[in-house]
């Protein structure tokens, strides 16, 4: 299931969209708050340029909003459905869900939304970076 040159792989361990060989975030410790953001420029193996374009990951804000969406449905469903909390605890259930997996979150966003425009490419080391 998670192997490369799956999207998957590269959306769930952070690297290089294209070469599944680099991170593309400088500590790879999302819950580090410092450094969350701190990308590479370009990928050291396939030479990618992560930032395609000036502002390009305000795309990933609109991906993170889904995802926030999806973990609180989630929380909800896990806290009222299935553990049959009361209404006010599941709340509490998802704002601790959200507050706890907001790192993944953010970079998670950010890994699906390169990952909408850069493909795997098998043969990558034909390519000029």
């Amino acid at each position: 299931m998670l192997k490369k040159g799956s999207k998957l792989y590269s959306i769930l361990t952070g690297t290089c969209p294209r070469c599944h060989q680099e991170s593309m975030y400088k500590d790879k410790n999302p819950y580090n708050l410092g450094n969350i953001y701190k990308m590479h420029d370009n990928c050291s193996h396939c030479g990618l340029h992560y930032k395609i374009e000036p502002s390009f990951f305000y795309g990933a804000m609109y991906v993170s909003y889904g995802l926030g969406v999806a973990f609180s449905i989630a929380a909800f469903i896990v806290s009222f459905v299935f553990l049959e909390s009361s209404l006010k605890t599941s709340f509490i259930a998802i704002i601790v869900t959200l507050i706890v997996l907001m790192p993944l979150q953010m970079r998670w966003a950010r890994n699906i939304w390169i990952s909408f425009f850069i493909s795997y490419k098998k043969d990558w080391k034909s390519l000029k970076p």
